[in-house]
């Protein structure tokens, strides 16, 4: 197999204008389930709104171009939130776009040196324990919001436990009616699939409840409040690169590209499976890095392969490139006609918003199987990895994680081997 072969290639190989409509299509449908998430994953990751869309957009656009799945639907995730607040609140966007731009540059020298078969040999007590400790994070993230609380005044908490502290000392100045919102974004998010799968929920809770709030003159805070929104095109700028500063990035670049790998071939093997088609790995790997790179110079932030949003896509009759590509050329024309819009959206429903995503990707049904039914050494791996992305952070979580779990499999050889 090629190290280098984009699957856009093959669109010459029995592409009829039937698929091209299926394509257009399934990419206009996953560009309206992108657009709420992106605005709200960026909010998570502590980022002005337009930051989501300019990623979905650049990255979405030129993975679809030269990735190495037909079907893979790129973009802003959830895996990243923790991690991209932490660099945003010490570094800066500045620091964010350098550490994107090493992230980009890792992924294309592992897609060059044929590494994409290495992330199966990450443990998957490692990957669950880490997912569904982003998971809690991004709750404790959004409390404050969901609940409309305010800080007090020179209040800095970036750590999930430091949000904590802080929402324990502000509790009193609840918002009534920023949870009344949140609670019906809530029931909206979980009742509407049962109603419609075609439109998304997230989009359903938006528009309802932007619109009530404005109309009816709830006391709510909206994204206008909190954030200047821009409805301009992806600004090109070079960040400016400080080797101290580039040094202190370089753990969160290869935590970044870690978890770009991971979450973008699992997407992959997920569509393959849906589709009956092989990925190519190492391209994959190279378009990410591609991606990330394009990414951080227009403004973007980190971006990886999105599972539900790839499902999404094949479910709608996607089967080529060509949707991943309309799924940006929508999202781009949305950016620049309806972005100002997006200032009315109350903040309770962003918050319900990633309520929601942390729980659909929380695993917790698998962690909860791991811990009845594993080892004792992989359930502490298991639980290890998970406290420590919660109370540090990812960095610290999959360093110690992979540490203990390939000393607990050293050990245990070194005692069969003894034993033999």
């Amino acid at each position: 197999m090629q190290i280098f072969r984009p699957k856009l290639l093959d669109l010459r190989k029995n592409y009829t204008k039937n698929q091209l409509l299926n394509d257009i299509v399934a990419g206009i449908i996953v560009a309206i389930i992108a657009l709420p998430l992106s605005i709200a994953l960026a909010i998570a990751s502590g980022v002005s709104p337009e930051r989501g869309l300019y990623t979905a957009i650049v990255a979405g656009l030129v993975i679809g171009l030269l990735g190495g799945s037909r079907v893979n639907i790129s973009g802003p995730t959830a895996a990243f939130a923790a991690i991209v607040a932490g660099i945003v609140a010490q570094h800066g966007v500045d620091g964010l776009a350098i550490a994107t731009l090493m992230a980009g540059a890792i992924l294309v020298i592992m897609g060059l040196l044929r590494l994409g078969s290495l992330i199966k040999y990450i443990p998957e007590t490692i990957t669950v324990g880490f997912t569904s400790g982003i998971a809690v994070t991004i709750v404790i993230g959004q409390i404050k919001d969901f609940l409309g609380l305010t800080f007090a005044e020179g209040t800095v908490a970036v750590e999930a436990m430091e949000k904590l502290e802080a929402i324990a000392h502000s509790i009193t100045t609840l918002n009534p009616w920023a949870l009344v919102t949140g609670v019906v974004a809530l029931a909206i998010l979980i009742v509407w699939p049962q109603i419609n799968k075609k439109i998304p929920g997230s989009l359903v809770a938006v528009l309802v409840l932007t619109v009530a709030v404005n109309l009816i003159g709830l006391k709510v805070n909206t994204i206008g409040d909190l954030y200047t929104i821009s409805a301009s095109l992806p600004p090109f700028a070079i960040p400016n690169f400080e080797i101290s500063k580039v040094v202190e990035l370089i753990p969160s670049a290869f935590t970044i590209a870690i978890l770009a790998a991971i979450e973008s071939l699992l997407s992959c093997v997920v569509s393959d499976r849906m589709i009956d088609d092989t990925h190519n790995s190492n391209t994959e790997l190279i378009a990410q890095g591609t991606g990330n790179i394009c990414s951080a110079l227009f403004g973007g932030i980190p971006a990886t392969g999105a599972i539900a949003r790839t499902a999404a896509n094949v479910k709608n009759g996607g089967r080529s490139p060509v949707s991943a590509i309309v799924h940006a050329i929508v999202l781009l024309l949305v950016l620049v006609l309806l972005m100002p819009y997006a200032a009315w959206i109350p903040m309770p429903v962003i918050a319900a918003v990633l309520f929601m995503v942390a729980y659909n990707m929380s695993e917790w049904r698998h962690f909860v199987s791991i811990c009845k039914k594993a080892p004792i050494y992989e359930t502490l791996v298991l639980v290890l990895t998970f406290v420590l992305t919660v109370v540090f952070d990812l960095v610290v979580a999959i360093a110690v994680g992979l540490g203990v779990h390939y000393a607990i499999v050293i050990i245990k050889k070194l005692v069969i081997n003894k034993t033999a």
